[in-house]
């Protein structure tokens, strides 16, 4: 046929042989083979299931978190509570604070030469340790330390041979290693260092004063005694006069289950800064501790009090050279050897004692680098250090200035 004829029309007879499919497309079900068609529920909600197959609680929306209570931030510098009328007395304020290394004690010392320690109480709580978990250190949880001793660390004092008085305020307090259930700690004013030791002791007390009569005989005399004109022999020899064993008051001591916290000056370092002493710090050896004043390091045993070692000295030959004094000096939390000082330019050395007997040069600098034209009086001033301190690791140094805390590693 011609191309422009149209093809011819299909037949709509039905057919026997069932119509030809596409490769590839998949076969038709017959519609015998079809489920009936169900209506599709109407979702309304999920209700979970528990384990056992109960149904479990529908969730209810979580109650909005209370509010935290802020803390109350109060600048005080003395104990208890003052009235508006209330003057506070100079020897009340206090001066040094210390915590010990678990963090459960706390010394603190005065400008009348007084040490008071206190003991946290909230840390001896035994809970759960679910229950542990669920306070993790709540903001509202803070520490709370009872008063637990008070001893006089340091006296007023007179320097005859330099005419100068010491007066018996406490700059630091340390406290070094703890033995047999005893707190030891190292307290200095300006010129002498103290090593004391705490700890608990049984109470004597005093039950009886009379002796009991009954134990004596019916003359008065006591048992195995002969009589000697007026006088009763005792078998020792003694002469106990007539009428005298009545009178005879022997107190009987005995040792109760009470105890009571007694402190007791162990060691006295004295007479080896010509100036104030502005920091000691204990190593970590358990033997040895350094004291600085402003312009010396020395090096103490704590078993030896007539004796030290000078390891810093920025001395100058004359004194109008001096450009910078030493503000504070600590040594490394796990390393012996290793010690630093800060200085009123703001700036920290770091020592190492292996190096040499005494530590002229330093292993390290820390300082921060200035403009050119940037200083002035007033920058020097707040640039002074005022103490230094170790991180728990020893990786890190930080320090405190006038205006700043900064951290150095």
């Amino acid at each position: 046929p011609s191309p422009a004829s149209s093809p011819p029309p299909r037949s709509t007879a039905p057919s026997c042989h069932p119509p030809r499919r596409r490769r590839g497309t998949p076969a038709p079900i017959p519609p015998r083979l079809l489920p009936p068609a169900r209506p599709r529920p109407r979702v309304r909600s999920i209700q979970p299931y528990t384990m056992n197959g109960a149904a479990a609680p529908e969730p209810t929306e979580a109650p909005a978190p209370s509010p935290q209570v802020p803390l109350d931030w109060r600048f005080s510098q003395v104990f208890g509570e003052r009235g508006a009328g209330e003057d506070v007395q100079d020897v009340d304020i206090i001066s040094a604070i210390e915590f010990n290394k678990s963090g459960h004690h706390l010394a603190t010392g005065d400008r009348g030469g007084r040490v008071v320690l206190f003991e946290r109480t909230d840390a001896k709580d035994h809970v759960s340790r679910k229950d542990a978990e669920k306070a993790d250190y709540s903001i509202s949880r803070h520490p709370e330390f009872r008063y637990k001793t008070e001893f006089q660390s340091h006296e007023p004092e007179f320097d005859y041979l330099k005419s100068l008085e010491i007066e018996e305020k406490i700059n630091k307090i340390k406290w070094c290693q703890e033995t047999n259930g005893a707190s030891f700690l190292l307290s200095t004013n300006d010129k002498t260092i103290k090593f004391w030791k705490v700890q608990e002791k049984k109470v004597k007390k005093i039950c009886e004063m009379n002796m009991n009569p009954s134990n004596a005989p019916a003359n008065g005399s006591p048992a195995g005694s002969t009589m000697c004109g007026s006088s009763a022999r005792t078998p020792n020899g003694g002469i106990l006069k007539p009428g005298g064993l009545p009178l005879l008051r022997l107190p009987v001591v005995v040792t109760s289950q009470e105890t009571s916290l007694a402190a007791n000056c162990r060691r006295v370092y004295a007479h080896a800064h010509d100036y104030h002493i502005n920091s000691i710090s204990n190593n970590s050896d358990g033997e040895t501790f350094i004291s600085a004043d402003d312009l010396r390091i020395n090096l103490w045993n704590l078993e030896i009090s007539n004796q030290s070692f000078n390891i810093v000295d920025v001395k100058p030959t004359n004194m109008e050279d001096l450009t910078e004094v030493i503000t504070s000096a600590e040594f490394h939390p796990s390393h012996c050897n290793t010690l630093a000082y800060s200085s009123s330019k703001g700036s920290i050395r770091l020592v190492d004692l292996r190096q040499s007997a005494l530590c002229d040069t330093h292993s390290k600098l820390f300082e921060q680098h200035e403009a050119p034209g940037s200083r002035s009086f007033f920058t020097e001033i707040i640039a002074s250090i005022s103490d230094i301190k170790f991180s728990m690791d020893g990786r890190h140094i930080l320090s405190r200035d006038y205006m700043t805390l900064k951290v150095s590693f």
